[in-house]
């Protein structure tokens, strides 16, 4: 890819002139359409699969993501589950980028492949999220880049802007950091979140010392600041830096209004932990809009996408003003990076056996086998 396309696409994420109009009508900015609830992992700390539960139908999908966009909304993020799981994925990129849609997608990236991607990237799929949260699988959580690593140089020359995003908690935090420095290291914006509660408020796993995580937060604010590719905003870092002292912040959620969710059964969600009956198809702009009050469950909210474009909606020259300086400051690297041969690249941390297979930190497996703890779920 070229430079100056790298260089563009630094800017790219917040798709500013669009993201502009969401600013100043009463139209949603972004859904997040669950594409399925099935998911081929099994990760202790995750509330959003159900592997009892069909697909949906590709023509149910089409209906709603039509009516997704005739309310007014520009980006759709395309999630589960585990959406790659769904045998229409391509398709449905393909019919949300017809219709205009911003696009992403978030994955576990276990199933991706060169051709998967390809066909991502020729269904005109903009944004990837892998999740990632160690580097080895745990009984916690098995998104580790154990797997995903030989994965990230499929992505060399393609369009598709990726990102990285883990989850700290006290299982993911002693190998938090090297996740953090494996992605930064290969010019991939990447970021650690906080595990958020239940839809109960409950930690379904040990959040981790209180000191450790402030810290690791502290990091990647001051990176971020620095000019290296953290990928959240520095307004949800500190967000997330109140939340484990137990500040106060002054928000009001734009969950259900600017941003909401459409389940796998095309009912609206006002978040991804708050769930109504109402189905989509019934939903109008008035119901978007009675949204946009303060709610009961914002305090230590974690479902950081809501937090993020309230914040957006309510301080956009404060949030968008450090976003654009923060992504100024990248250039340099970039620049670096990009000029790097690409045999460096590719095999930047790893280790080759004189078999010639790749390993990383020096480790002799390949992908995880079931000894390594990792459940790859059947008939998904």
């Amino acid at each position: 890819m070229k430079l100056l396309d790298k260089i563009g696409r630094e800017f790219s994420g917040y798709n500013i002139l669009e993201s502009g109009k969401r600013l100043l009508d009463r139209k949603p900015l972004q859904c997040s359409l669950y594409v399925t609830d099935r998911c081929n992992l099994d990760c202790a700390y995750c509330t959003e699969y159900d592997n009892s539960r069909p697909h949906p139908s590709l023509d149910d999908l089409k209906k709603w993501i039509r009516k997704i966009r005739e309310l007014g909304t520009m980006r759709i993020a395309l999630v589960g589950g585990e959406p790659l799981v769904h045998p229409n994925i391509v398709e449905l990129v393909r019919y949300c980028r017809e219709l205009g849609f911003a696009t992403s997608l978030t994955t576990n990236g276990f199933l991706l492949t060169r051709k998967l991607i390809a066909e991502l990237e020729d269904a005109g799929l903009q944004v990837m999220q892998i999740s990632v949260d160690r580097m080895t699988p745990s009984p916690i959580t098995k998104k580790s880049f154990k797997t995903i690593l030989p994965k990230l140089d499929y992505f060399r020359d393609s369009k598709i802007s990726l990102h990285i995003t883990g989850v700290i908690c006290a299982d993911t935090l002693p190998e938090s950091q090297a996740v953090l420095e494996t992605g930064l290291s290969r010019g991939i914006p990447t970021e650690v979140r906080l595990v958020h509660a239940d839809p109960l408020n409950r930690f379904r796993v040990d959040r981790g010392s209180r000191d450790e995580l402030e810290r690791f937060i502290d990091s990647m604010i001051e990176r971020k600041r620095r000019g290296e590719k953290i990928h959240t905003s520095e307004a949800i870092l500190n967000y997330q830096r109140s939340l484990l002292q137990d500040e106060h912040v002054e928000w009001t959620c734009m969950a259900g209004y600017k941003l909401f969710f459409v389940s796998a059964q095309g009912k609206f969600w006002i978040c991804s932990m708050v769930h109504t009956d109402k189905h989509i198809m019934d939903v109008t702009l008035d119901d978007l809009y009675a949204n946009y009050r303060k709610k009961s469950c914002q305090k230590g909210c974690g479902v950081y996408c809501a937090v993020s474009a309230s914040l957006l909606v309510e301080k956009p020259a404060q949030v968008l003003g450090k976003e654009i300086i923060a992504r100024a400051k990248r250039i340099p690297s970039t620049m670096r990076h990009s000029l790097t041969p690409n045999t460096d690249k590719a095999t930047h941390g790893t280790v080759t056996n004189p078999d010639g297979a790749r390993e990383m930190n020096g480790g002799t497996k390949g992908s995880p086998s079931a000894d390594d703890g990792v459940t790859l779920r059947q008939g998904v």
